[in-house]
């Protein structure tokens, strides 16, 4: 049993509760003990990674009580794939945060971190209802992120969050009570067993609770109809949490790829394929509406909240293909979004810096200090979110596109995917011509613009990753198709976990 698995959920835990004990001390040792925790979550997570690049499954049970008793923490190539994603995110937002963010209150890197703990533990666990646990964790920590800083708009817009995410919690909690009670368990292997073995007279309860398992991931993953919340939760937060969450949609996401590849996948009898004819057309309908959300934002952080809506349905739209090649474009174009969202928060914040009281507003607006820099960082990021040629968002998408020749949605799939890169070059190009081409010379632009260097470290950075997946696209892809098959084969999962059980 590695202890391996369990060292980046105990890492950000331990690390949070340090920065609470010296949350008295001053800032600049703050900052330097949560970077330093992060640059370790990033080196325990690119560990695990390569540990399981060869396809084993590893099981830590806690207290070495066996599956399906005890809690089980599973390392696959799934999950380690998105804890490297996260920790490689979190790194540059906890940088980010320290050039002056985090001054706004003592508690703000304990957050991050116990955030971090959140997600870790949420793609580690092997158990349904410690699933739960953790997503209430990084949603605590989250809703004080969000909040961080305060002000009128940004209490408004967090108080819906709140709202929203605990009706979420709520239904999760009547979803896993059902399956544990008709079930008797709540181990997502030994679940995968029982759900397909589901005597007739209990399969419409399971199915209800797995139709409420969907609806909490859903909302999660920001999946229409219940993605309402998310434009003006990451529009009015601070630029690092909004960066952070570029990877919340995502633990959506991840949920439903587990849970109904897994428990609910073709080996479920009577269940099998629960959520096949929904997942599609939500994904579908969720990127056609989050371009629409695209085109007509007012202000930057809006567009790029609405971007991370659409990006959230394509995603999801790769998963509905439910092939190896479908999966692997998904997990191919995860971290672009990802990163790519990330780098244009922060960017439109040290735009917003920039413009006076014009802010990010898409408006003409006074001349920008440092314009040709920020718009070439601008042009950069809008070409990897829109999917043009030649960065990562067009890689995932062709991905994409070539997965969905072979499925019966392919005309939707196309059509829907090539009009909303469409829209989304439409959207950026004129977004970045308000900002950079048409000055308004009879304004006055900020008199002491904050420094440009400090704020373009995390910014590039978070560009590199993305340039990174494009430069190294065959060995990413190859990594992707491997977990595909991984996740299409469950076998090897169960029998890791359970073992002869």
């Amino acid at each position: 049993m590695s202890h391996l698995v369990i060292l980046p959920v105990l890492l950000p835990l331990f690390a949070g509760i340090l920065l609470l004990a010296v949350r008295h001390a001053a800032l600049p040792l703050r900052r330097a003990l949560s970077v330093t925790a992060m640059l370790a979550q990033l080196a325990l997570a690119l560990l695990l990674f390569i540990r399981v690049s060869g396809g084993e499954v590893l099981v830590y049970a806690l207290g070495d009580w066996p599956a399906p008793f005890g809690i089980v923490l599973v390392a696959d190539r799934l999950a380690a794939w998105l804890l490297l994603i996260t920790a490689a995110l979190a790194f540059w937002v906890a940088l980010d945060a320290a050039r002056g963010e985090d001054a706004r209150g003592r508690h703000f890197h304990v957050l991050l971190q116990w955030q971090v703990f959140g997600l870790a533990g949420a793609f580690l666990t092997g158990d349904l209802f410690n699933l739960f646990v953790f997503f209430e964790i990084l949603l605590l920590a989250s809703y004080g992120l969000m909040l961080h800083g305060g002000g009128a708009w940004r209490t408004r817009a967090g108080l819906h969050y709140v709202v929203v995410n605990l009706l979420g919690s709520t239904l999760f909690l009547f979803a896993v009570g059902t399956l544990y009670g008709v079930l008797g368990t709540l181990n997502m292997a030994d679940l995968a067993q029982k759900v397909a073995a589901t005597p007739a007279e209990n399969v419409p309860l399971v199915r209800a609770a797995g139709l409420m398992l969907f609806g909490v991931f859903a909302l999660k993953a920001a999946l229409l109809p219940l993605y309402l919340w998310l434009p003006a939760a990451y529009a009015h937060t601070s630029a690092p949490v909004a960066a952070l969450f570029a990877i919340m949609t995502k633990v959506g996401a991840y949920a439903i790829l587990r849970v109904y590849s897994l428990i609910f996948g073709p080996g479920a009898g009577p269940l099998a394929d629960l959520i096949e004819p929904w997942l599609m057309p939500l994904a579908l309908a969720t990127l056609a509406l989050g371009m629409f959300g695209v085109l007509a934002s007012r202000r930057l952080k809006q567009q790029v909240a609405y971007l991370v809506v659409a990006s959230a349905g394509t995603l999801l739209a790769a998963f509905a293909l439910n092939s190896v090649e479908g999966i692997a474009a998904g997990l191919y174009y995860l971290p672009h979004t990802t990163f790519a969202a990330a780098a244009l928060f922060l960017l439109a914040e040290a735009i917003a810096r920039r413009r006076g009281e014009v802010a990010d507003r898409l408006e003409t607006g006074p001349k920008i200090a440092h314009a040709r820099v920020l718009g070439g960082l601008f042009f950069v990021a809008a070409v990897a979110s829109a999917g043009l040629p030649p960065l990562s968002g067009f890689v995932g998408k062709f991905l994409l596109l070539r997965a969905a020749l072979e499925h019966p949605a392919a005309a939707w799939v196309l059509g829907v995917v090539l009009a909303g890169g469409l829209a989304g070059v439409i959207a950026l190009a004129r977004s970045g011509s308000l900002l950079f081409y048409r000055p308004v010379h009879a304004l006055e632009a900020v008199a002491a613009p904050p420094a440009l260097a400090a704020s373009l470290v995390p910014i590039a950075g978070l560009l590199l990753l993305g340039l990174g997946l494009t430069v190294w696209a065959d060995p990413v892809l190859r990594a992707a198709q491997a977990t595909a098959t991984q996740l299409l084969q469950p076998y090897e999962y169960i029998h890791a976990v359970l073992g002869e059980h």
